[in-house]
């Protein structure tokens, strides 16, 4: 019972066992439960699976072109139901677009309560003045900690594999569109393991004695959703 409840001190085990029927002296519970060798919080994990409803995660990831410009992706995620909620590209990224960006994701007083990023110097002090204007609590990674933004990193690598890996890429304009077409595919359509396997939009589950499946192409034809044709 100690080892399970870290948290727990002699007396609360005392009045579990009691609520059991095993009526030990507190000063016996207090002799052999287990010693913490410090006190006991939470990993990081935990800490992000606890606040999951209060944190966004950001990020940037970088698009060559065909005629070799980089274009740069910012992302806006909600951790509670993997959703991106905002998304923008340029050319020429500087803290004054960045803080743009978080201005046009959270209007209105929706702005969450942490916002978790990395060290990227492109977060300057105009980011992080608009940031703290918005009442929003920065959870900066560790360096080289990716696991750290877990579901950001998550959604990058998907975009990458599903995505960037099988297309050419020629304007700003070409990514943008694809781009909305992606997110309506992640939202409306992509089963997420967190999610039980639906789509954040939840799907309804059909009938397989409903008839004729039909194929939609989605995503340019890289993917498709499949429907019941009635």
């Amino acid at each position: 019972m100690s080892e399970e409840n870290p948290l727990w001190g002699a007396p609360r085990i005392q009045a579990e066992l009691g609520l059991l029927g095993f009526n030990v002296a507190e000063s016996t519970v207090a002799k052999y439960r287990i010693k913490m060798r410090k006190p006991p919080s939470q990993t990081w994990k935990t800490f992000l699976s606890n606040h999951a409803h209060d944190i966004a995660g950001i990020d940037f990831f970088t698009i060559p072109t065909a005629t070799l410009r980089n274009l740069y992706c910012f992302v806006v995620l909600l951790h509670s139901r993997r959703q991106i909620i905002h998304f923008n590209i340029t050319a020429h990224p500087t803290a004054s677009w960045t803080a743009q960006q978080m201005s046009e994701a959270f209007p209105q007083d929706t702005a969450p309560r942490f916002l978790l990023r990395d060290r990227d110097a492109i977060y300057g002090s105009e980011f992080r003045n608009r940031v703290k204007a918005m009442l929003i609590e920065e959870l900066i990674t560790a360096p080289h900690s990716p696991w750290q933004n877990p579901s950001t990193e998550r959604l990058i690598g998907s975009i990458g594999r599903e995505w960037l890996a099988h297309l050419l890429v020629f304007s700003e304009e070409h990514l943008r569109n694809i781009l909305k077409s992606y997110v309506s595919y992640y939202h409306n359509t992509l089963p997420h393991e967190a999610l039980e396997k639906n789509s954040l939009n939840p799907r309804t589950i059909e009938s397989a004695r409903r008839g004729l499946i039909v194929s939609i192409p989605e995503v340019g034809g890289l993917h498709h959703r499949y429907q019941c044709a009635v």
